[in-house]
C-alpha cells in the first residue's frame, strides 16, 4: 500500500508539473506537433506546416482572427472573457443552450496540448491550462503559436502553411481580404475553403474587415515591433 500510495503522489506530481513546465519551455521553442495534428493526420488528412516567427505573418491576419475570434483577447489577464462567460452562464440557467465563450489564449491551450471535442474533462483541462498560458506567455507569443498551429483546413496548419496552399504566397504578403478569409473558416477548418469561399463565407469575411475597422486600440497587442 506504501508502494501504491508513492506511485499516485508521484503521478500527481507529475500531472502538476509537468504541463506548466512544457508551457514555458514552448515560450521559447516552437511546439514540434500537437495532438489535433496527429489525429487528423491518422484520419488521412495529411500534415502541411511551416513555422514562422511572428513578424514573418502580415498584421492583418492577427488582427483579423481577434476581430473573429476574440474582441478583448488584449485586455485578458487570464485568458477567459469573464463577461461573455457570465453571459453563457445565464443563458444556461435560462434553459438555452449555450454558444461557448472561447477565447484566443483557451484555442491556443486547447490545441497546443488537448484533444478536440467538448466533452467536461476537456473543458476542465481547457480552463486549467488557459491561465498558466495567459501568464507564462507573453501576448504577441500567444498570437505567434496560435497562428502557426491553428487549423485553416484538413491538414493546413499555420499562417504559412494556408497563405501558400491557398494562396500561394508568404504569410507576410496576405493581404486584408485574405486574412479576413482565413480567419472566416477558423470555426469550421474541414468544411469552408478560404481557396473556394461561398458567398456566406465572403460575406463572414466582410464583416470581419469592418469590425478590424471598428476596434482601433483593442488590436494594439497585435502590432508588430
Amino acid at each position: 500500500m506504501r508502494r501504491l500510495g508513492r506511485f499516485l503522489r508521484l503521478v500527481v506530481l507529475v500531472a502538476l508539473l509537468a504541463p506548466p513546465l512544457l508551457i514555458l519551455a514552448y515560450r521559447f521553442i516552437p511546439p514540434p506537433v500537437t495532438p489535433l495534428m496527429l489525429i487528423r493526420a491518422a484520419q488521412g488528412h495529411g500534415l502541411q506546416r511551416d513555422w514562422v516567427p511572428y513578424g514573418s505573418i502580415a498584421p492583418a491576419l492577427a488582427r483579423s482572427v481577434i476581430a473573429s475570434e476574440d474582441n478583448l483577447f488584449c485586455r485578458q489577464a487570464l485568458g477567459f472573457d469573464f463577461g461573455a462567460l457570465r453571459e453563457q452562464f445565464e443563458a444556461w440557467r435560462e434553459g438555452d443552450r449555450p454558444r461557448g465563450a472561447s477565447t484566443i489564449t483557451m484555442q491556443t491551450a486547447k490545441n497546443l496540448l488537448l484533444w478536440p471535442g467538448r466533452d467536461p474533462l476537456r473543458k476542465a483541462m481547457e480552463a486549467w491550462l488557459t491561465p498558466q498560458v495567459a501568464l507564462l506567455w507573453p501576448k504577441q507569443r500567444v498570437l505567434e503559436v496560435y497562428l502557426n498551429i491553428v487549423e485553416f483546413g484538413p491538414g493546413v496548419y499555420g499562417a504559412e502553411a494556408a497563405a501558400q496552399s491557398f494562396f500561394n504566397k508568404p504569410a507576410a504578403r496576405l493581404t486584408a481580404r485574405e486574412a479576413a478569409l482565413l480567419a472566416a473558416v477558423l470555426p469550421s477548418p474541414l468544411t469552408w475553403s478560404a481557396a473556394a469561399p461561398t458567398p456566406n463565407l465572403r460575406q463572414r469575411a466582410a464583416i470581419i474587415e469592418r469590425r478590424v475597422g471598428q476596434l482601433g486600440p483593442l488590436l494594439d497587442c497585435a502590432a508588430n515591433g
